[in-house]
């Protein structure tokens, strides 16, 4: 799709309208947080009940190793930033500084993070999706060779269209030591400047961004509203999302510093290497790489 789109943009002839990420100013199309999904039918065999959900780091990896059988793992999280990242920020840490013009990885708080998530898959409790043979975490979970997975409300999708039988909860992330932390991301609508019929391609966009539209998409693709207004009318009709929503209000959104995309790509691939790889060195080289972008 990338090289699509630079073939259309350098000939002039682009698409009229296109997805784009959000390093750039446009109309978001919807957003979405990271929530802990738990199969339910996994949680009571293994003699949990409600008061058993976690909310700390401890009681998180306390029923992941309970929940952990020969066949099943007790938690498959996804080998990313986009996952992992999410313990950094409830341990009080992250990538950069709050409005990204200092990099702020190798800390204490990031450290805590990375040897708590290395913690998790050196006991067997938790894997990695590729462990378990599948391609995302949503496969692994909706396929039950895990009991939990932490992923974002595009899972709702996946799961109603593939994995139908699979009984599930949504509940928030379980805090760290500095609270709680979960991450954001959104896509937007992006309109190409050459467009051949640019007025009707506004017109499409401010469709597919009425409250209607979107309560549409959040019913069958699983992803949130982008209207603040519309957000009582989504926790009304779909109140298993609620722990979504209310990630919200404590959500990082991703590193959008310019350049830094390959940066990140080597950070992932250096945390695919827990449990055996040194936290302290996977921090320290992101430091070293993103300071060489970030600010310039």
């Amino acid at each position: 799709m990338t090289q699509q789109l630079g073939q259309g943009f350098a000939s002039n002839n682009p698409p009229d309208v296109l997805y784009v990420d959000a390093k750039f100013y446009c109309v978001p199309k919807d957003f979405s947080t990271l929530g802990l999904q738990i199969n339910t039918t996994a949680w009571s065999k293994a003699g949990l009940t409600d008061a058993d959900i976690p909310t700390t780091w401890e009681e998180l990896a306390a029923v992941a190793k309970k929940l952990t059988t020969g066949k099943q793992a007790g938690l498959v999280l996804g080998d990313t930033r986009d996952r992992i990242g999410a313990f950094m920020v409830q341990a009080g840490g992250w990538v950069t500084n709050k409005d990204a013009t200092k990099v702020t990885a190798d800390s204490p708080e990031n450290l805590k993070a990375l040897k708590y998530v290395r913690s998790l898959l050196a006991d067997g409790s938790t894997k990695y999706p590729k462990q378990l043979d599948s391609g995302w975490s949503g496969e692994a979970f909706g396929k039950q060779k895990a009991a939990m997975t932490i992923e974002g409300n595009w899972i709702a999708g996946a799961m109603k269209n593939d994995y139908p039988d699979v009984k599930y909860k949504t509940v928030p992330l379980p805090s760290g030591p500095a609270g709680k932390g979960t991450l954001a991301f959104t896509q937007c609508w992006g309109i190409a400047a050459k467009s051949k019929n640019k007025a009707a391609v506004i017109d499409f966009v401010k469709a597919m961004t009425e409250k209607d539209a979107e309560l549409n998409f959040a019913k069958t693709l699983g992803v949130m509203l982008s209207r603040q207004s519309a957000e009582a009318d989504y926790v009304a009709q779909l109140p298993q999302d609620k722990a979504f929503i209310d990630g919200a209000a404590y959500a990082q959104a991703p590193v959008n510093v310019p350049k830094i995309d390959q940066v990140l790509v080597d950070f992932d691939t250096a945390l695919q290497g827990l449990p055996n790889a040194d936290p302290k060195q996977i921090l320290a080289r992101l430091q070293k790489n993103a300071q060489a972008v970030v600010g310039q």
